[in-house]
C-alpha cells in the first residue's frame, strides 16, 4: 500500500503545486505553480520543508484525506476553517500536527479567502514534468495524473512516519489582506487605452468575475476604452499582465496564463501583490494603485524579508487541546435545527 494521504473528497479544485516550471516559456509552457506565493512558503515552512517541496494548493472548498503513512505532518495556512481532524477536534490555520494512519481530517471552510496550501513534513512524492510537480491542467502535466485531484487518488508522500518532534505555529495570524488595493505598473501597451480608460482603472472599484480560473481573473466593472483598436501582434506576456479585449473587461492573468497574447495590456500587477489577488475569490473587491518599477522591485525585496522574519519567528507549540472552537464555529457544519420531534 502507498504511504500518503487518500483524497475521499477531492474539493471544488484542489492540485499539487510547487513553486512553478521556469524556462519554458520561449516553448508556450506557463510556468504554474502557486497563486499565493506566499502562504506556499509558509505552509511548507511550518512542516520543515523548503519552499519547493509539492503542496496541495486549495480552491473555495477543501477536501477530505485519510491518513495511509504510518504518521504524516501537516499543516494548512489560509482562510478561517483550519484542518478538522475526526475524532479530535480543530487544528487552526498557520500551525503544524502530526496525524497517524488512519485520521481523516477535513479542510475547514475558507471563509472569503480563495485559496489555502496544505503542506506535508517532507513533500509529496509525484515525478516531475519539465523540472516541476506543478499541475498544468490544460496542458495535463504535473501532479498525479496533470488534473485536479480526483476521489480515490493517493498522493504519496516522501516520509512514510513523521519525525518525532515539537509542533510549530506562526507567531501572527497569516493576514489575507483583501482588501488592500493591488499595485500595477502601467505598460506596456498602456498608449493603446485612452486617458479616461487609465483614469478609469486607477479609480474604479472592480469585482472578481465567476469565471476566474488559475489561467485569469475576469474582472467585471467599469469598461476601458481602446485607443487604437484591441488587436496587437502576439508578444509575451507574464503572470500579472492586465489585457483588455474587445469586451473592454480587464482580465489579469495567473499562474497558469498563457505565455503571448494579441489583446493589448494596459498594466501590470507587480509580483509582490500577484499573491495578494491570488488568494481572492469570485465577488471579491479589486482597486487598482500605479507605482513605478522601483517601487514594485522594493515592494517584492520587503516581502521577502517579511517572509523570512515569518518563518524566522515560528514559535513551538504543545500539542495539548487541538481544539479551536472559533475555527470550529466558522465551518458552519450545521445545516438547520431540529425540535427534536421528527
Amino acid at each position: 500500500m502507498t504511504a500518503g494521504l487518500k483524497v475521499v473528497s477531492p474539493g471544488l479544485s484542489s492540485t499539487i503545486q510547487d513553486l512553478g516550471r521556469h524556462g519554458y516559456r520561449d516553448a508556450g509552457v506557463p510556468v504554474s505553480g502557486p497563486l499565493d506565493r506566499v502562504g506556499f512558503t509558509l505552509a511548507n515552512a511550518l512542516v520543515g520543508n523548503a519552499a519547493n517541496a509539492p503542496a496541495v494548493e486549495i480552491r473555495m472548498q477543501g477536501p477530505v484525506l485519510d491518513v495511509l503513512a504510518a504518521s504524516v505532518r501537516v499543516a494548512l495556512v489560509g482562510g478561517s476553517g483550519g484542518l478538522i481532524v475526526d475524532g479530535e477536534g480543530t487544528v487552526a490555520p498557520g500551525r503544524s500536527v502530526r496525524l497517524q494512519r488512519g485520521i481523516r481530517l477535513r479542510c475547514g471552510a475558507l471563509g472569503e479567502v480563495g485559496c489555502a496550501y496544505l503542506a506535508v513534513e517532507g513533500g509529496f512524492a509525484v515525478p516531475l514534468s519539465l523540472g516541476s510537480a506543478s499541475t498544468y491542467g490544460r496542458s495535463r502535466i504535473g501532479g498525479l495524473t496533470g488534473d485536479a485531484l480526483q476521489p480515490g487518488d493517493v498522493l504519496p508522500v516522501q516520509n512514510d512516519d513523521a519525525v518525532d518532534r515539537p509542533e510549530r505555529a506562526l507567531a501572527q495570524a497569516f493576514a489575507a489582506m483583501l482588501d488592500a488595493p493591488i499595485r500595477v505598473v502601467l505598460g506596456p501597451q498602456d498608449d493603446h487605452f485612452t486617458d479616461a480608460a487609465i483614469a478609469t482603472l486607477l479609480s474604479a472599484v472592480y469585482a472578481i468575475s465567476p469565471h476566474a480560473d488559475r489561467m485569469g481573473f475576469r474582472l467585471q466593472g467599469p469598461k476601458l476604452d481602446h485607443a487604437k483598436g484591441f488587436n496587437i501582434v502576439s508578444d509575451g506576456i507574464v503572470t500579472g499582465s492586465i489585457q483588455v479585449p474587445g469586451s473592454g473587461e480587464p482580465i489579469v492573468l495567473m499562474a497558469d496564463g498563457q505565455t503571448t497574447g494579441g489583446y493589448p495590456k494596459i498594466a501590470t500587477v507587480i509580483s509582490a501583490d500577484v499573491p495578494v489577488l491570488g488568494r481572492r475569490r469570485p465577488g471579491a473587491v479589486v482597486r487598482f494603485t500605479a507605482v513605478t518599477q522601483e517601487a514594485g522591485e522594493a515592494a517584492r525585496r520587503e516581502q521577502e524579508r517579511m517572509v523570512a522574519q515569518w518563518i524566522g519567528n515560528m514559535r513551538d507549540v504543545a500539542d495539548t487541546s487541538r481544539i479551536d472552537h472559533a475555527a470550529l464555529y466558522s465551518a458552519n457544519l450545521v445545516g438547520g435545527v431540529s425540535d427534536g420531534m421528527e
